[in-house]
């Protein structure tokens, strides 16, 4: 799987997080004092207890919370990070406590802290280091291309776009689902937020999103795919990627599934303009298709050719995996936008073209 951080962790079996030992409270309450004689905006007596609060919040630790540090994250970033994920009820009597009682700078990484903790407590655990290395997040939606994963993977700085897309069609990194002969793992990437460390190279990236990748369709039962809807796990995910490009909806994925089953069966062209896109250059996408393009001869062209394109067009998410392995009931075989996210669907052509006139009409499609 891939290796994700959480906001909040389960706490490990047979007990609580260890803690790190306290300070000691005579320190404490000095701090508390000399926090009180900075801030000044309230009276002595009432500030101490109020301060007091702050530093150490009554009770014990909350829940376990991961923190991480951005590398050349300044005290005062840390400060209002560990306020915002709620280890510290208050980021600005944190900066005065770490005046007077000294701690940082802190190291980039990610942290393993609690909610309501004691201030000395969480520079206790921030001085002994990260629970793991910097890193940087590196998120790949759903609908993508191989080319434009590639491109995201390259902003990593110590990564290169042109490395891992090579990598992705050598043939060297392979998925479960990948039909022998094929290289190319087009659409058998998982769409997630990665955490890449420093050390981690792009074959290393590019193994985790195909592991994930095999990881989720495993458990949606890919492996059963030709017993549940006749086509192999391979071409399950073809259809699960035209899910993807086509819905916007989650609503009309498993009903945009179920339309292209029944052409398929139908022996009917797919009609699905993001083939045709598939097959242009990454400029022309989100442009109007010309003529010339749905007249270009290909594999790709699924207004002239019957079946399914030879591999997936975009990276499923796991609603477009799921939808294509369980398709919704019903014999339609058209479907058309009915307002900016749903689309209407349809077994019978005069229908189709009603519902297309009124789309027209709402500007929906030209």
């Amino acid at each position: 799987m891939a290796d994700l951080f959480f906001d909040r962790e389960a706490t490990p079996p047979g007990g609580s997080s260890p803690l790190p030992p306290k300070r000691s409270r005579t320190g404490r309450w000095l701090t508390v004092l000399a926090v009180v004689a900075a801030l000044v905006v309230v009276p002595l007596g009432s500030g101490a207890f109020w301060v007091k609060g702050k530093v150490d919040p009554p009770g014990g630790p909350g829940t376990a919370v991961s923190v991480d540090v951005p590398k050349g994250a300044s005290t005062s970033a840390i400060a209002e990070l560990l306020e915002t994920k709620q280890v510290i009820t208050d980021a600005r009597v944190f900066k005065l406590y770490l005046k007077f009682t000294g701690g940082g700078p802190f190291e980039a990484g990610l942290y393993r802290l609690h909610e309501k903790s004691s201030m000395g407590d969480v520079v206790t655990t921030m001085e002994g280091g990260p629970a793991l290395p910097a890193a940087e997040n590196l998120t790949i939606p759903e609908a993508l291309v191989l080319e434009q994963v590639a491109q995201r993977v390259g902003r990593i700085k110590h990564l290169d776009s042109a490395t891992f897309l090579a990598a992705a069609k050598s043939g060297d990194v392979r998925s479960k689902y990948q039909p022998a002969g094929q290289l190319s793992l087009e659409g058998l990437l998982f769409p997630d937020t990665y955490r890449i460390e420093d050390k981690e190279d792009e074959l290393g990236v590019l193994a985790r999103m195909v592991g994930t990748f095999d990881d989720v369709a495993g458990s949606l039962g890919y492996d059963q795919a030709k017993q549940k809807v006749g086509y192999t796990p391979y071409q399950t995910i073809i259809v699960a990627s035209l899910v993807e490009a086509e819905a916007k909806d989650d609503a009309d994925r498993a009903k945009i599934a179920r339309v292209i089953y029944n052409r398929l069966e139908k022996k009917m062209p797919l009609g699905i303009d993001a083939t045709f896109y598939f097959a242009l250059p990454l400029d022309r996408r989100g442009t109007a298709l010309r003529k010339s393009d749905l007249d270009r001869p290909g594999p790709y062209n699924t207004r002239k050719n019957v079946g399914l394109v030879p591999t997936p067009v975009a990276l499923p998410g796991k609603a477009s995996l799921e939808a294509a392995l369980n398709p919704a009931p019903g014999d339609w075989l058209y479907y058309v936008l009915k307002d900016e996210r749903t689309h209407a669907f349809s077994s019978d052509y005069n229908q189709f073209l009603r519902d297309k006139q009124a789309a027209q009409q709402k500007g929906l499609i030209p």
